[in-house]
């Protein structure tokens, strides 16, 4: 099976009623971050993402997030993880067709001509 290369995690306050069951709504993403895959297993058997502060372990067949650490420690309570298989930062750029920003200082501009 196919494993995706990446997925972004969000971070989401999960509201309970005064009978403590969910409800009607969600807040507002706290925290997103882009995790890509270590090609290791994590604890729970399934492959395990990594990136920006955020470690989990991902089934690739329910896209359900097994197991996650936020900085190291486990997730707070009230708060709940979604996740897309192509982050957000990822389709922008394949949208908008914005050319790569290369550290090295050799990137050459695609109108760039010599002569």
């Amino acid at each position: 099976m196919s494993h995706p290369r990446s997925y972004e995690i969000l971070l989401i306050p999960q509201f309970t009623d005064a009978n403590g069951t969910d409800a009607s709504g969600t807040g507002r993403t706290i925290r997103s971050a882009v995790v890509e895959a270590t090609g290791a297993s994590g604890e729970s058997g399934y492959p395990r993402y990594a990136g920006e502060g955020m470690v989990a372990d991902i089934d690739p067949a329910t896209h359900t997030v097994e197991a996650i650490l936020v900085d190291g420690s486990e997730l707070d309570y009230g708060l709940t993880v979604r996740i897309s298989e192509q982050p957000v930062r990822e389709r922008s750029a394949t949208e908008n067709h914005v050319p790569e920003n290369h550290a090295s200082g050799n990137h050459v501009p695609e109108n760039h001509t010599d002569g």
